[in-house]
């Protein structure tokens, strides 16, 4: 098989759809076996190593210019090139478009959440798919999703033939893992914080987070709960809004709050680790990787009944309506207290997510471009 593989989503620091992408490209490298050819595009250009696109030092000029040289040729000089030198691959975009000199392709869609949720997103980004993403539709010769969930939704939002969708599901690495407080305890400590001693959400600060009704359901808890365990916040500003901002505010001048921001991946797994318990309101998910991340991580689990979530916690995870305050608030304290069921949902979550590597991810989705792709 001849496969191309857009990593346009290769940028610092890998989120979400850049980490899917990353362990897509290090799976296919280590696959190299199933493989006639193997490239990479991003920008336009080939792309010889995608780890330069990770190197923030290193500008897209200078890529560029590796590719090229000094001397660029014209635009229609190189898309004519583009062209002729895709000839016979296959195309695979991880990230929702097909550039335009893409004749056809598979893409990953890995939720719909600039249709459902518009306001989640900043303008920029809907103008995108409002310009890009018919198009794309138009030229797709089948589409991947994360979750059988965004399945079913693309097919009765854009009215797509449920035979040109697979739902692949993503993976967790070996990183994530049940570890003692010994192995956590120096890490831990740079941030005060305790094995066993806090409550953990890892989230962007966006609205469909649902981060404000966390933090309210959290507040109405006994005051001797959240002093034993107060709660951690780890992930990006996103669309912090001012309400949400004296919440954090007001948590953390209390003193059961904290918000550590954006979390380094090298200490991310040691945080995981190291919960009491996660927790995960988000309303809408195309997936929902943090709930694996914490369940491979063997910490009991709250998250929301509805989308993805509770086909990606498969019973392992206690499942609460995030906009209703109080099954929230009684969610959050039986996670917390109720030793029987945390027992029972670390053996499930390990059992779990123990499946659900990013090999078994690349090699399925590899079978989806061998079986649907085309140029």
């Amino acid at each position: 098989m001849k496969l191309i593989l857009a990593v346009d989503a290769l940028t610092p620091p890998l989120t979400g759809i850049g980490r899917y992408a990353w362990e897509l490209t290090q799976h296919y490298q280590i696959l190299s076996d199933e493989f006639d050819s193997l490239r990479f595009f991003s920008g336009g250009r080939w792309v010889t190593d995608p780890v330069d696109l990770l190197q923030s030092v290193r500008s897209g000029e200078a890529i560029a210019k590796r590719q090229y040289g000094a001397w660029r040729p014209p635009k229609w000089w190189r898309i004519a090139r583009l062209k002729r030198e895709m000839l016979g691959q296959i195309f695979h975009s991880p990230n929702y478009f097909l550039p335009d000199v893409v004749g056809s392709g598979i893409v990953t869609v890995h939720d719909l959440s600039v249709f459902k949720y518009p306001e989640t997103h900043p303008a920029a980004r809907i103008a995108h798919f409002d310009r890009g993403f018919a198009s794309t539709l138009a030229r797709a010769s089948h589409l991947i999703t994360d979750s059988d969930a965004t399945r079913k939704e693309v097919i009765e939002y854009f009215g797509w033939s449920p035979e040109r969708i697979t739902a692949i599901g993503l993976g967790v690495g070996p990183e994530f893992k049940v570890r003692d407080a010994s192995a956590t305890a120096v890490a831990l400590r740079d941030h005060d914080l305790v094995h066993g001693g806090y409550s953990l959400c890892v989230s962007t600060l966006e609205p469909r987070k649902r981060i404000d009704r966390l933090l309210a359901a959290y507040l109405a808890l006994p005051q001797s709960v959240r002093a034993r365990y107060p709660l951690v916040l780890a992930g990006g500003a996103g669309w912090l809004n001012d309400k949400l901002g004296e919440q954090i505010e007001r948590g953390e001048r209390e003193g059961w709050l904290r918000y550590l921001g954006f979390v380094d991946e090298t200490f991310l797994p040691l945080l995981y680790s190291g919960a009491r318990a996660f927790l995960y309101p988000s309303i809408y998910e195309g997936f929902g990787l943090p709930v694996l991340e914490a369940m491979a991580s063997g910490v009991p689990t709250l998250t929301s009944d509805s989308s993805s979530l509770p086909e990606v916690s498969s019973g392992a995870a206690w499942l609460v309506e995030p906009d209703n305050h109080e099954v929230l608030r009684d969610g959050i304290e039986r996670v917390l207290s109720d030793e029987a069921w945390r027992d029972a949902s670390i053996v499930r979550g390990l059992q779990m997510s123990s499946a659900s590597t990013w090999e078994r991810c690349a090699r399925q989705t590899l079978e989806v471009c061998r079986r649907f792709g085309s140029i």
